[in-house]
């Protein structure tokens, strides 16, 4: 009876089980398949797109210059005339006048940078430090210097005591400022003393009048920025130092050597609350009705 069981057991079993199929070599090219017949990859950072070419930005090796034929320009006393109205209510003393000057000139070139003394000073609270030897110091005191000394001038600036605008260096301080190492504080203060600007020098009583009332002007971005004057100043005032800061600056610009382009391109006066003004030129007022005396009286 158990032999008959088994031989039925056996004979279930192969009748359930799936036939085998005969292998036939398939004769469809690969190219022909689908593609789902192949298995899905994913790629890392693929992201399924392709990243657009990024358009380069088209660079100039000189700032830009604009046409100035449609510019409306002004003369001397009407820009200072629209610039009054807009500064109504402010005391003379605190809104000035600055002149900004567009050159057209090349990214890589030198700039222009100097000191000039107008003949009219616009600011009046300028505070001088004095680096010199200890025998040297009642010497600047004497020339109103605010801050002497060497060791203890370097504390004070190290501590953020800084109670002076400008400063200048003797030329037997020059190796205990730089081995002061104070170029990360005075650097970005633009107080560093050196010889480019002419505060690094022997004689502290020429360079001391010489700094006070005067003025410091450098190039940035082929503009030239300069304070030509206080609110309160009179027609005739304001026309002297702009004279004189432009006569310093085409110096200036004529030291340049020829292979680099530098040449004035516009020149705008502006106020502190006040827009920009281009100049023409000229002096004396369009309007027949309006003289430079007009521009006289307080506002």
């Amino acid at each position: 009876m158990a032999s008959t069981t088994r031989c039925l057991a056996s004979l279930a079993r192969f009748s359930l089980s799936t036939p085998a199929r005969p292998t036939v070599a398939s004769t469809i090219p690969k190219f022909l398949v689908p593609s789902v017949a192949a298995p899905f990859v994913r790629h890392a950072g693929a992201g399924g797109m392709r990243k657009k070419p990024t358009k380069k930005k088209k660079t100039y090796k000189t700032f830009r210059s604009y046409d100035q034929s449609d510019v409306e320009q002004y003369s001397l006393c009407d820009a200072m005339r629209y610039l009054r109205a807009y500064e109504v209510g402010i005391p003379p003393t605190i809104a000035k006048y600055e002149l900004a000057v567009k050159l057209k000139t090349s990214k890589s070139g030198p700039v222009v940078r100097n000191r000039i003394r107008l003949p009219f000073p616009v600011k009046t609270d300028t505070r001088i430090g004095v680096i010199c030897p200890e025998e040297m110091a009642a010497e600047a005191q004497q020339l109103g210097a605010v801050a002497v000394g060497e060791e203890r001038l370097f504390e004070a600036i190290r501590a953020g005591n800084i109670r002076f605008n400008k400063l200048i260096c003797h030329v037997d301080s020059q190796d205990a400022l730089k081995k002061a190492n104070l170029g990360r504080i005075l650097g970005p203060k633009g107080l560093m003393p050196n010889t480019k600007t002419k505060t690094i020098t022997n004689d502290l009583k020429a360079t001391v009048q010489e700094l006070i009332g005067a003025d410091e002007y450098r190039e940035r971005n082929g503009v030239v920025r300069m304070a030509v004057g206080q609110l309160g100043f009179t027609p005739e005032m304001l026309s002297d130092n702009v004279k004189s800061f432009m006569s310093s600056l085409k110096y200036d610009i004529a030291q340049i050597d020829d292979s680099y382009t530098k040449a004035l391109d516009e020149v705008v006066l502006s106020s502190t609350n006040g827009p920009g003004f281009s100049l023409d030129g000229s002096y004396a007022p369009t309007d027949s009705a309006i003289t430079p005396e007009h521009l006289h009286s307080t506002m």
